[in-house]
């Protein structure tokens, strides 16, 4: 009969998330991992295989928590789709106004890491990115039923649009760019989908 694990599973996949997000996939050793969990390398491996099995554990959770987050925000009957989505980007410009410095998300961080060796780590980013896209096409088709989007406007590929907006503004905010440049992205966007700047 095997023993019952004595470490709480998700700390050690907290820790873990920490380890690889500051340091990135390839320069996060073994070692790094053991510190980090507190896990000999004997209970690391038997309880979440090699160092490739464990990260992908980390950014499955860290992708399923992103939309997850998305989706509640993007959800609820205080407001309209349209003040979601404006919510939404001034939320994202808004960190810009931060002192501290910013690290990309852990999935752009993976995504420009590993997505060209690792298909499976392509695959995931490939799916939460679909999954983004089409929360932000509901929110843009329930707006355009409210009246509040034009309906001239292609759902599709304003939610396209509006992702890459997202993406490339986490990107510049990594990039300690001026909180201004952020707005003005945000304001774009938004304008080109028929929505008040922010």
């Amino acid at each position: 009969m095997a023993r019952p694990r004595k470490f709480d599973e998700q700390q050690v996949l907290r820790s873990a998330t920490e380890a690889f997000w500051t340091s990135g996939f390839a320069a996060t050793s073994l070692d790094d991992l053991t510190q980090a969990t507190g896990l000999g390398k004997g209970s690391l491996y038997g309880a979440f295989g090699d160092k490739q099995a464990l990260f992908q554990r980390v950014l499955d959770g860290y992708c399923d928590n992103a939309t997850a987050g998305l989706r509640a925000r993007l959800s609820g009957s205080n407001s309209s789709s349209a003040e979601r989505l404006r919510a939404l980007f001034h939320a994202v410009a808004a960190v810009g106004d931060t002192p501290a410095p910013q690290r990309a998300c852990l999935l752009a961080k993976s995504t420009a890491e590993l997505a060209a060796t690792n298909s499976e780590v392509a695959a995931k980013a490939q799916r939460t990115f679909t999954t983004i896209a089409e929360l932000l096409q509901a929110e843009v088709e329930n707006g355009q039923a409210a009246g509040d989007i034009p309906a001239d406007r292609d759902a599709r590929r304003t939610a396209h649009h509006l992702l890459a907006v997202l993406r490339g503004m986490e990107a510049l905010t990594e990039a300690s760019m001026d909180a201004s440049v952020l707005r003005d992205a945000a304001d774009a966007a938004l304008t080109a989908a028929g929505l008040d700047a922010i």
